[in-house]
């Protein structure tokens, strides 16, 4: 039994805690949050008044922390120097030099990058599928929605906000496993801005050597989620948000080729509730998968190239 401490309790925990209830091996231990209604709202054994309570927890083993982008870097570091392994929400960090920093410090404790969507059954079935469709050529992967900005941390630069970090960091991560050849070898990139400075759109193109990814981000735009995979014998489609499939929500993978199109359907699924159980057992040192860090370091370096080429 991995017992959890949550830093944080905005959206993303309330999303979280429920998937740690239904998870076997994994028990809500502890919250801490600005609000303490909203902590014990979680519905932990133990409401803790700051984050440093929370990790100085004996009955603590592990943290997820839901903060601001900003502040994922040094809860993260805080979290593993006092012994805590750590689960930590997209982006892990803002640059690959931070990540850098997490990878020197995680030496007796784990530190994963909470992408929930590499855990859900419709895109582990993709990566088993690659071999169908040959050597990748092309991605094309995006991700917009029409966020509540006023008063939003997506807003202001100095917390990490903008569409990259919020909602490009899936598409490009998608782009990256499914080309499988690391860094691109060039990058072209443009983004719009808010008056404060952060993107509120980003649209990039990635090239290796035979292959090429076209990506979009946008937080204040009509909704929209795609990936589609195209190979030199076949393509692979997710259809209907590859990035955030909920509970309840029969998908499909389309897996077209020289034969013709054959759709495989993927039973409903609470990817957050995988990544507890798998993260968990992990942790304890059983079967399951967690995000490698030198994954989450590959996105953070894509996002640093497609950053500057934006000129940031």
């Amino acid at each position: 039994m991995i017992r959890w401490g949550f830093l944080g309790a905005g959206w993303m925990a309330t999303v979280f805690a429920p998937a740690v209830y239904e998870a076997q091996g994994a028990l809500l231990q502890a919250a801490a949050a600005r609000d303490p209604e909203r902590a014990r709202g979680l519905g932990p054994v133990t409401t803790h008044a700051s984050y440093d309570e929370v990790l100085a927890d004996p009955d603590v083993d592990a943290v997820y922390i839901s903060l601001s982008n900003e502040a994922h870097l040094p809860w993260t570091l805080a979290s593993l120097a006092a012994g805590k392994h750590v689960l930590c929400e997209k982006p892990l960090c803002l640059t690959a030099d931070e990540v850098d920093q997490v990878i020197a410090a995680a030496t007796t404790r784990r530190a994963v990058e909470a992408s929930w969507y590499r855990w859900h059954p419709r895109i582990r079935l993709a990566q088993q599928q690659l071999d169908r469709i040959g050597t990748v050529r092309h991605v094309s992967a995006g991700f917009t929605f029409a966020g509540e900005l006023d008063g939003n941390y997506r807003m202001d630069p100095a917390r990490g906000g903008g569409a990259l970090y919020d909602v490009g960091h899936y598409a490009v991560s998608a782009a990256l496993w499914a080309v499988g050849r690391g860094l691109p070898s060039d990058v072209a990139a443009r983004a719009r801005r808010s008056a404060s400075g952060v993107d509120l759109s980003t649209e990039a193109v990635l090239e290796w050597d035979g292959a090429t990814a076209e990506i979009r981000a946008g937080i204040d735009e009509g909704l929209g989620q795609w990936l589609t995979i195209t190979g030199d014998q076949g393509e692979l489609e997710l259809r209907d948000a590859p990035f955030t499939t909920w509970t309840g929500t029969e998908s499909e993978l389309m897996v077209s080729g020289g034969s013709g199109t054959e759709r495989l359907r993927v039973p409903p699924a609470n990817a957050y509730r995988v990544m507890v159980e798998e993260v968990s057992s992990v942790l304890e040192g059983g079967p399951g998968w967690a995000l490698p860090l030198e994954e989450s370091r590959l996105t953070a370096a894509c996002l640093d190239l497609i950053r500057n080429a934006c000129g940031d």
